[in-house]
């Protein structure tokens, strides 16, 4: 089974890297999926509050069963999970969910939206989500959202009547749906959004509810559904060799980082969703009761829609272009509808049909994948028709040119024509970097100035060409972003977007510096050179009492792309202190102080991320004992390079090195978050580890979640698993057990070394242990019993088994110095008999 599973998630991991690389091209059978879509106006909006929250099933069926214009607005970008797939946490998390979303609509036919609502983590209640979020704004957004997309109907994923019961971000969602449900149809809301769009009532809202609403198939089963329509969603579609619940499963699938890869499913499938509010469905099953979804909707829309629906009904598979001159009278009819949201909507559809069917290849490559202001681009155009259709290249326009280039040029059949322009990247240009992160985001909220950008899944490219053609006489014209375009030899050809870059960068090697003592370390800066001949000099920004030396360091980099890497020497305090360095490069006597982050995965398009360059340092009192630890990787964290910031030599131990020999060397073993939910090998290896334990060892045991564990023995005794988490990273934390040696061994932990702790105390506690367990700390979240479960301790044999929940994979990276000196403790736990279990 793993090996069919590993298999299914390489293809699927091929097919994403593809459709993340290349341009779309449709095949005859999309053209006509596309021409049936373009012959419905009919439009859905599905609303949740993270990436993988959405229902697949039902985006997938509305966009393609029902040809619905189907879009999903997720209220964040998913920036407080956890990611499987690389180390990248926070801000950068979200960039990557946010793609992988593109990469599931690309899968299931739909589009994406956003709010500015920031992912903090999880909520136990929207109360405490409103209190962190901004209601207004997120309200506003959502409203924006409906007013922009105008959705005929709105499905909710979750249920607004049931706070407290799930993620508290998940209920607000929903709340704030219903709420805006009424409120983007009032022109006194939100007035200031009227200039860039107007007022829209949507005609229905729904939820999609199932069984596991009401805790059993049984009881849902019994359940009155009089006021609620149900789908068969399995629907099966020979123009995709396909059913829908394939086609949805790939599309989950693309939230890789969440860890959803997943086998995908066949057969019939029942989908419900529940009536909420607005026009009533008159007994109907037709989620569209009473709107006009045809193209008689629009005035004007008659002439067009008998045109469109003959090229539907005598669609011409082997020659799509006989269509063109049809589809081109469509496109002059659209023209002039006076309906501007749907002239806008249908007018794209049409020119990527046209395109599509006129076998038209139109691309800009730049000679390399990024520019700096002010510097010149050498970009390579290809025209090519493929197709017998009359078709004139007029000119083309690009983007940083006041003036077109005039062309004139017939596109004869199948005859390429390239064009090679050299451009300079305006010096104004903004940099290539998303658009929510260019100002500093609060715990809640991203800030986002521009109306129209918000909401928008990326930044918008700064550079293309429109190509202006004459096709049949019908002039048309068609934007195509600059592109870069390269090959592998182990991969053949690769697409990446075409960045623009500020003309240097510099990073620091580590994000935290923890100095255990008042010796002094050094730092190493990175200079990134994004143009020829780079020369200035780097100095440090540091805090006060620091010291830092030399003063500036000299740079020289000849060629773009080319690095070069400084030391600096830095001097702790006596005292234990905090701040941030940030390295600051000066050129010509402008200040550079931006690093430039790449997150390249192969199931996502490549993304350049520029944030403030800046790293923590903490002058730490922090005693520890033994040296030489062992880790087991997990999911992800970056616990073993801040175990090395204190000192620690620490080995990665893979599972195939798992044996009573290697582990003897080990002045503890460290497992990493999840690591029981992710590596299979350790239900075979669990045996070495317990008896590493029981020979004198220590074991710490970071959190797991309480589905999908590999293994039966978790624990050399009964633990059980929940889900029991404290949300709140200022929650008081009481101390259970003030005299146990691991809390006064070797640095006394006390009330302070909870303080300044980020996004949660912790997650997935266990709630039911054996007596040989002792609970050493206890915290709740408002209004909930004590939990006692973030960290045990048992007695095994000589050594120890410690269990911890506590967010020790959130805190080391933030510099939290009071989770460092607790974690020490817990790898300094002493051995044989000097641990007293209190009764």
């Amino acid at each position: 089974m793993f090996q069919i599973r590993l298999c299914l998630l390489l293809f699927i991991s091929t097919i994403v890297s593809l459709q993340a690389q290349q341009p779309k091209k449709l095949k005859s059978s999309e053209i006509y999926e596309a021409v049936q879509k373009l012959n419905v106006l009919g439009s859905v909006l599905y609303i949740a509050a993270h990436p993988d929250d959405e229902n697949t099933r039902l985006i997938s069926y509305m966009s393609n069963e029902v040809k619905a214009r189907t879009a999903y607005l997720s209220l964040t970008r998913g920036d407080g999970g956890q990611n499987l797939i690389g180390p990248e946490i926070r801000e950068l998390l979200g960039v990557i969910r946010t793609q992988e979303l593109l990469a599931a609509r690309r899968v299931d036919g739909g589009e994406q939206r956003f709010t500015r609502a920031n992912d903090f983590g999880y909520s136990k209640h929207p109360d405490e989500t409103l209190e962190i979020w901004n209601k207004d704004e997120v309200l506003a957004d959502v409203v924006w959202a409906i007013r922009e997309f105008k959705p005929d109907v709105i499905i909710n994923r979750f249920d607004h009547r049931t706070p407290g019961t799930t993620h508290g971000h998940h209920t607000t969602s929903a709340m704030l749906s219903v709420e805006a449900f009424d409120l983007a149809n009032d022109p006194s809301k939100y007035k200031s959004q009227l200039t860039d769009t107007e007022i829209w009532q949507p005609k229905r809202l729904f939820y999609n509810t199932s069984w596991w609403r009401y805790g059993s198939q049984e009881k849902f089963d019994k359940l009155d559904k009089s006021n609620m329509l149900n789908f068969d969603v399995g629907v099966y579609y020979p123009s995709k060799g396909m059913s829908n619940n394939e086609v949805a499963a790939l599309a989950s699938s693309q939230h890789l980082c969440q860890g959803f890869g997943r086998l995908t499913q066949r057969g019939t499938q029942e989908e419900y969703i529940e009536f909420l509010k607005g026009d009533d469905l008159n007994g109907s099953e037709n989620i569209f009761e009473g709107i006009d979804t045809s193209w008689n909707r629009v005035e004007g829309g008659q002439a067009i829609e008998t045109l469109l629906k003959s090229i539907e009904t005598n669609f011409n598979f082997k020659n799509p272009a006989s269509h063109l001159p049809q589809l081109l009278e469509a496109y002059k009819l659209v023209q002039n509808l006076k309906d501007e949201h749907w002239k806008t909507v249908k007018s794209k559809e049409l020119k990527e049909i046209i395109e599509a069917c006129a076998g038209l290849y139109l691309e800009v490559s730049a000679k390399s994948p990024n520019a700096a202001p002010n510097s010149e681009v050498t970009l390579d155009m290809e025209v090519i028709n493929r197709s017998t259709s009359k078709i004139e290249l007029l000119s083309y326009q690009l983007s940083t040119l006041q003036n077109g280039t005039s062309k004139k040029i017939t596109l004869k059949n199948n005859q390429k024509l390239n064009f090679e322009e050299r451009i300079t990247i305006p010096k104004n240009s903004d940099y290539t970097t998303p658009y929510w992160l260019n100002k500093e985001a609060s715990l809640g909220m991203y800030h986002v100035e521009d109306q129209k950008l918000i909401g928008l899944p990326e930044t918008p490219r700064a550079i293309f060409v429109d190509f202006n053609l004459l096709i049949e006489g019908t002039p048309i014209s068609f934007k195509k972003p600059v592109v870069y375009r390269y090959s592998k030899p182990d991969k053949g050809e690769l697409y990446r977007p075409f960045e623009i870059i500020p003309i240097v960068s510099a990073s620091i090697s580590d994000k935290v510096f923890i100095f255990e003592n008042d010796q002094q370390k050094e730092i190493e800066v990175t200079v990134k050179a994004g143009k020829n001949n780079l020369s200035g000099y780097v100095q440090m920004a540091y805090p006060k009492g620091w010291s830092i030396f030399p003063e500036k360091q000299k740079i020289e980099i000849a060629n773009k792309g080319d690095i070069q890497k400084v030391v600096f020497t830095v001097i702790p305090p006596k005292n234990q202190s905090e701040g941030l360095i940030s390295p600051m490069v000066n050129i010509d006597g402008q200040f550079y102080t931006d690093e430039l982050i790449e997150i390249d995965y192969a199931h996502i398009p490549f993304q350049t991320v520029l944030i403030p360059s800046e790293s923590k340092v903490v002058r730490l009192n922090i005693e520890k004992r033994g040296n030489n630890i062992g880790y087991i990787e997990g999911a992800g964290d970056v616990v073993p390079v801040s175990l090395r910031q204190i000192g620690y030599n620490v080995t990665i131990i893979k599972p195939e090195q798992i044996s009573p020999e290697n582990l003897a060397n080990f002045d503890a073993i460290v497992v990493g978050i999840r690591a029981y939910n992710i590596v299979e090998d350790l239900k075979f290896k669990q045996k070495f580890l317990l008896e590493y334990v029981k020979e004198g060892g220590n074991l710490v045991v970071q959190y797991n979640t309480s589905r999908g564990i590999k293994i039966d023995n978790l624990a050399p005794y009964n633990l059980k698993l929940s889900r029991d988490r404290v949300t709140d990273e200022n929650a008081e934390v009481k101390i259970l057990e003030p005299n146990h040696p691991i809390l006064n061994y070797p640095n006394k932990i006390t009330s302070q070394d909870f303080e300044g702790w980020v996004q949660e105390r912790g997650l997935y506690f266990p709630n039911e242990w054996s007596k040989e367990f002792t609970p050493l700390l206890a915290a709740h979240d408002k209004g909930e019993k004590s939990k006692k479960g973030s960290l045990l301790v048992a007695k095994y044999g000589k050594g120890n088994y410690i269990y911890t929940g506590l967010s020790f994979f959130r805190e080391f990276p933030a510099g939290v110095s009071g989770a460092y000196r607790l974690f020490a403790n817990l790898l300094s736990a002493e051995k044989e008999d000097t641990i007293s279990l209190k009764k």
